[in-house]
């Protein structure tokens, strides 16, 4: 008989915890989705799945509002970019990535689908003014893009 590893005599571990939900995000999701025709801002993505209801200022920053003017239609890589500030997107809709990974040599996704962004405009945004982004809450966000990395 195999004896079982320590680790993986503790791998199935379960903790019961107390969540916060938000209960606005359906509803957001939704009217960002329609806003922006369920496709990505950035790359024009247009998989409902693979895409995501992204806050230009974060939920908990007392400026992000629960607003279609506060969200963008994101797929997840450029969700997840914009986030962590890779990504950034300035006040006229155009679409930066920060400077260190333009300068860096991966692969395909790198490449493609950000670094070929870099420069260009939003590809999708939202026909109603009243539903485009809030150039404001973009210059909050950009600001904290500028200063990273």
């Amino acid at each position: 008989m195999v004896p079982i590893s320590p680790i993986k005599s503790h791998l199935r571990r379960y903790l019961i915890s107390e969540t916060k939900r938000r209960l606005h995000q359906p509803a957001l999701r939704a009217t960002v989705m329609r806003a922006y025709e369920t496709r990505c801002a950035v790359c024009s993505l247009g998989h409902s799945s693979l895409l995501d209801a992204a806050h230009i200022v974060p939920d908990s920053d007392e400026a992000g509002v629960a607003s279609v003017r506060n969200g963008l239609a994101m797929c997840k890589i450029h969700h997840a970019a914009f986030d962590v500030h890779i990504l950034g997107i300035s006040p006229d809709l155009v679409v930066e990535i920060r400077q260190d990974l333009l300068e860096e040599i991966d692969g395909p996704m790198l490449e493609h689908g950000l670094k070929e962004r870099h420069g260009q405009k939003l590809m999708v945004i939202p026909a109603l003014r009243s539903e485009r982004p809030d150039p404001e809450l973009l210059a909050l966000s950009y600001k904290k893009f500028q200063s990273a990395g």
